[in-house]
């Protein structure tokens, strides 16, 4: 069985695209390859800035003949139907089987393939694949048609087996398959040819070629926090700009510069954000945090060892610290004054054209700050005032060049006016959580004004139907809900949602967003919804204890019987209510009890009622899950030795009245009907 070796060399591909472009080559080749009746062992891709690569191995050889029956239209069908199915099925109408189905007689194609040879159909599929290759942009050069991510300029395309390696052939605009290629633009430029993959990898190797982006991301990795370690330093971890570089270079060389005085009094996350946005370098830093050199990555091998491309670096960073100290010393004389400034400038920013500008946002985050602050434990006037200046870094020269610092800025800035820790650390935090495995603040301040931002943004925009729909949702509204529910949850708040503006339709989609939470913790969705259908059930703490609770009781013994219990003292009571149109709920009398299990269940009922109605006011749920499971053996008792549907109206009456008591006491700790199973 054969191996296939694809290789489609152009110009440097953007780094951001390379994984993506191998992932779909291997998808579209190996998806075209099956489909024709190819099947095969394995297969991986890979990627360098100028070259996607693909290794299939154990193919097979070609394709198996087939044969298929194909159901038609009946005898006497008029001709256009026949003739379209004959189209359809490739054959022609001389070839028709008529048969008899029991139904009448019924024309049937027999569809007979002949098997392929593997190149054949390896042919056809690449050029498939060249020609519709989804390349986020691509571009034409040349007069030809066919579009790239950069120009194209060669293709290798092989068999190889134990006789050796044959070329593929086939031609795309103007570009023949072969087995040559090249290596290394300056280290390796030379031509040369290779018969399998393990020739082609080792090959490239020689001619200063890494293939693999995982192995030239974990070489630059490691010399450079060996570099780093070297000189008593830490490297700062990045994994997002380890593998844009890893994209951007084909034989890693690591060196390490150091970063001039003039600039050790930036702060580290700026040093941080401008040598990564603008220069893609790594931050070294000492063992106070402070960054005080930096890493590059090179592209080649020097005879000076790297001296004159680090010099070269080190002179464009100081030109972009230069701008970075420049804007943080402008912004420190703007927050020295207070600030005032930048808050005035965010009227004349709009947050969205039907909700006003950022001014009045920050206005109303004010408000709700000041009014959830008294049910976080925070301070309603360092609430209001770090509302007000959250959002204060959005007029700063720094956020304007590096958005990604704004926040962080923010605290840099409240300090600097003289503003509280609690304050600072709100401008902070306030965007916090972004996602689901993002810190939650704890701070009391904090959280109040997170959680104002988050809960305006979510009644703006519900107030003006910008709801998120299907997979669409821009303003990152379900981010928005996620991150209250995280505040409210890890900080163990009593919050009810309707007390601070969340209506009956808005709370319809905490819940939504909720189901994804717990379904992440374990909880089911059936629990889920027999929590949800009790009173209070817009406070999300009672409401996850109440879930919680439950499903840790129904993963007992006593838990999973005493549901079947409920449910056959439920549906027993639903259909003589149906039956006989009436309620049995005016209460059952132990008077009427003939037999020692009837006796018993009154005397259950009573005890468990005097322990879950107090639990339950003290929202002690799982105290209240364990008197309702004393409940499992006096309801099996009752139902394997009492007869329901009496002779004796009177105990018949008494009775259902009695399993009325069994689903009002179960239905005061959650709604067991909600349940599956």
């Amino acid at each position: 069985m054969p191996d296939l070796l694809i290789e489609l060399f152009s110009e440097e591909i953007p780094a951001r695209m390379q994984a993506k472009a191998a992932a779909d080559l291997k998808k579209m080749m190996t998806d075209g390859l099956v489909d024709a009746g190819l099947t095969y062992a394995g297969a991986g891709a890979f990627s360098t800035p100028r070259r996607l690569a693909l290794s299939v191995e154990g193919l097979t050889a070609e394709s198996p003949d087939t044969r298929e029956e194909r159901k038609g239209p009946k005898v006497g069908a008029p001709d256009q139907a026949i003739e379209g199915f004959c189209r359809g099925a490739g054959v022609s109408r001389d070839s028709l089987e008529a048969r008899d189905t029991g139904k009448g007689k019924v024309y049937f194609a027999i569809i007979e393939r002949p098997g392929r040879k593997a190149s054949d159909i390896i042919a056809e599929v690449l050029e498939s694949t060249i020609r519709n290759f989804p390349w986020p942009k691509s571009m034409r050069w040349g007069s030809g048609t066919l579009k790239w991510v950069r120009p194209l300029h060669s293709i290798i395309c092989i068999l190889s087996d134990e006789a050796g390696a044959q070329v593929v052939p086939f031609t795309v605009e103007g570009i023949t398959s072969g087995d040559t290629t090249k290596g290394h633009r300056f280290m390796g430029p030379d031509a040369f040819s290779v018969t399998s993959f393990e020739d082609y990898e080792a090959k490239l190797k020689r001619a200063k070629v890494i293939l693999s982006a995982d192995e030239r991301a974990d070489l630059i990795w490691s010399e450079a926090s060996n570099q780093a370690f070297a000189a008593g330093l830490e490297l700062v971890e990045d994994k997002g700009l380890l593998a844009e570089v890893a994209g951007l270079v084909e034989w890693p060389v690591v060196l390490m510069g150091t970063i001039a005085d003039d600039f050790l009094t930036l702060p580290p996350e700026v040093l941080t954000a401008s040598m990564k946005e603008h220069q893609k370098f790594f931050s070294v830093r000492d063992k106070s945090g402070q960054v005080v050199r930096f890493v590059t990555v090179a592209n080649r091998e020097t005879s000076d060892q790297g001296a004159t491309i680090l010099a070269g670096n080190q002179k464009v960073l100081f030109a972009r610290l230069s701008d970075a100290k420049f804007f943080w010393e402008n912004d420190l004389r703007i927050a020295k004054a207070g600030g005032q400034e930048w808050l005035d400038a965010l009227g004349n920013v709009t947050f969205h054209n039907k909700l006003g500008t950022v001014a009045e946002l920050v206005d109303r985050m004010a408000a709700l700050s000041r009014e959830i602050a008294p049910l976080v434990g925070a301070d309603p006037d360092e609430a209001d005032k770090a509302a007000r200046f959250a959002k204060a870094d959005l007029s700063s020269e720094m956020v304007y060049e590096f958005p990604d610092l704004q926040g962080l800025m923010g605290r840099y800035y409240a300090k600097e006016a003289g503003m509280s820790d609690a304050v600072a650390a709100a401008a902070q935090d306030h965007y916090s959580p972004l996602g689901p495995s993002d810190d939650v603040p704890s701070a009391p301040v904090s959280v109040a004004v997170a959680l104002a931002e988050k809960i305006d943004k979510l009644t703006g925009f519900w107030a003006i139907d910008e709801k998120p729909t299907g997979s669409k949702d821009p303003f990152a509204l379900r981010r928005a809900a996620l991150g209250v529910i995280r505040l409210v949850l890890e900080n163990g708040l009593t919050l009810k949602l309707s007390n601070v503006n969340i209506d009956d339709h808005l709370l319809s989609f905490f819940h939504d967003r909720l189901k994804v939470y717990l379904k992440d913790e374990g909880v089911s969705h059936d629990v889920i919804d027999a929590s949800l259908a009790m009173p209070g059930n817009d406070d999300l703490l009672l409401l996850v204890n109440r879930a919680k609770a439950l499903a840790a009781f129904l993963q007992t013994d006593d838990g999973e019987n005493l549901i079947q219990g409920f449910k056959r003292a439920n549906n027993i009571l639903s259909q003589a209510e149906d039956k006989d149109g009436v309620e049995y709920s005016y209460g059952a009398d132990i008077k009427f009890a003939e037999t020692d299990a009837e006796k018993a269940l009154f005397a259950a009922l009573d005890a468990a009622d005097a322990k879950i109605a107090p639990a339950m006011a003290a929202e002690d749920f799982a105290a209240a899950m364990s008197a309702m499971a004393d409940l499992r053996s006096p309801i099996d008792a009752f139902f394997e030795t009492v007869q329901i549907n009496a002779d004796s109206e009177v105990l018949r009456r008494n009775r259902l009245n009695l399993l009325h008591r069994i689903r009002t006491i179960c239905l005061s700790v959650a709604d067991l009907r909600k349940l599956e199973g």
